[in-house]
């Protein structure tokens, strides 16, 4: 049965599919990663550096191609799909010309003699990716780890087999050594017998907190190292001395981009109740204002969601919090269109009974809720089970790095959208996961620090 299909979000119609890989081409993967891997972890820095660079150049000048391919997949409007390529370039040139420092030997001052940390690759990884940024997620893993001498096996979501595809074919195309990355059509199962396999070292997985859990389990069985970025439930924070437009248009990007399916995106919108008002209405009309249409369209802010049963979840949280009482300001349901869309929406008034209050919202459904002063602002941003990141707006920047302090996440932007870059550790605290990924400590987390000492 096929498990792996493109499914257009837009339309509802299958438009291709993917036979899932046997368990003889699992077995064989396995095998020439690690073969692979033997020879990789001795090639020189220069070599991958080159590696890097050349799959850097290729998604820039596939660029247009395979943001369609997205576009298509899981419904990212073409602009967005384009951003996030250059993201994805700026990840494997990030690592191409910083890599080579970050695997510098770290000397030791000892009492005798002297000593260095190496750092060595540790061997095969699985990358288990989700669909939401299906470029992005893959790069924040194959670069860092690219470069430190370790081969990948990608696990790709189901729903994105063509991208999986096109990324294997730029590695192929880059002069990558066989073996160096591999994609696999892979069945949860199977997935489970790779974690398990003893040539397999390590397992990064972004997805679900359902799923980080059963991996993350699988995994201490056979001791293997895990990194789970999994889900959240970011408070955006708007303090009473905030520059009300700016907050209006970050919260409206950081909510409603990319449909709002985004581990980090704004979910829960705390402001105080000197701006609630005037930030409330401003965000209603912006929200009105939000240009619903074609993914392939220029004009497209947002796109549908990424599948029926997507849509379906959401919906059932948005009619339970309207069921205790919730006010739906914008939106509060389905569009009536073939296809997985719904509307932009904007709810008030949600109590902590409400399902929404604790769960995630993955999707375009923007929360609003009124505080009275910094302190309860604090309070209802750490209220929560995941801790992944955190936006405060506030004109006073000294006040902005105190309530930052306070925050139970692995990440605060101060005056900005929440976002993502090449240089910055990427990763959240609590039930949104551990480990890191990007910048220096992301390349650190697979690698084998080996303390090599020199007697006297």
């Amino acid at each position: 049965m096929t498990h792996y299909a493109v499914t257009n979000p837009a339309t509802g119609e299958v438009e291709k599919t993917y036979p899932t890989a046997s368990d003889a081409e699992v077995r064989a993967a396995i095998e020439c990663a690690h073969r692979a891997f033997g020879d990789w972890r001795k090639s020189e820095v220069a070599t991958r550096v080159a590696l890097l660079n050349r799959v850097a150049d290729l998604y820039a000048e596939r660029r247009e191609a395979l943001a369609a391919i997205i576009s298509r997949e899981m419904g990212k409007p073409l602009a967005q799909a384009r951003g996030e390529i250059d993201i994805v370039v700026s990840i494997y040139r990030y690592y191409a010309d910083n890599g080579p420092r970050y695997l510098e030997d770290e000397p030791i001052e000892t009492a005798v003699g002297n000593a260095v940390v190496r750092k060595e690759g540790l061997g095969v990884l699985l990358g288990i990716m989700p669909w939401n940024f299906p470029y992005y997620q893959v790069a924040r893993l194959a670069a860092p780890n690219l470069m430190n001498g370790n081969t990948i096996l990608l696990k790709h979501a189901p729903q994105c087999p063509e991208s999986a595809e096109a990324m294997e074919q730029i590695f192929r195309d880059a002069g990558a050594p066989e073996g160096t990355y591999l994609n696999l059509y892979a069945t949860n199962e199977q997935a489970a017998y790779i974690i398990a396999d003893s040539r397999v070292l390590g397992v990064s997985l972004t997805g679900s907190e359902r799923a980080g859990a059963a991996v993350a389990e699988i995994a201490g069985r056979h001791l293997k190292k895990v990194v789970l970025e999994l889900g959240g439930s970011d408070p955006f924070i708007v303090l009473d001395d905030a520059d009300l437009d700016q907050a209006v248009q970050h919260a409206l990007v950081g909510r409603f981009g990319n449909a709002g399916q985004a581990c980090n995106a704004a979910k829960r919108i705390i402001v105080d109740d000197a701006l609630h008002d005037d930030f409330l209405a401003a965000f209603k009309t912006a929200i009105e204002g939000i240009r619903v249409g074609d993914p392939m369209a220029a004009d497209t802010f947002m796109g549908p969601l990424s599948s029926e049963r997507a849509l379906q979840t959401l919906d059932a949280q948005v009619q339970d919090a309207v069921a205790q009482g919730a006010t739906v300001l914008v939106g509060g349901q389905r569009l009536d269109r073939s296809g997985a869309w719904y509307a932009p929406t904007l709810l008030s008034r949600v109590t902590p009974e409400m399902r929404i209050f604790r769960e995630e919202l993955f999707g375009p459904v923007a929360v609003v809720y009124r505080v009275g002063n910094e302190q309860e602002a604090i309070r209802l941003a750490n209220d929560t089970a995941y801790g992944l990141g955190a936006v405060i707006q506030s004109t006073d920047l000294a006040r902005a790095r105190r309530v930052a302090e306070s925050l139970e996440t692995g990440m605060v932007t101060i005056n900005e959208a929440p976002g993502s870059a090449a240089e910055l550790p990427f990763g959240g605290i609590k039930r949104s996961g551990f480990g890191r990924e990007l910048g220096r400590d992301g390349m650190d987390e697979f690698v084998n620090r080996k303390v090599v000492k020199i007697g006297a």
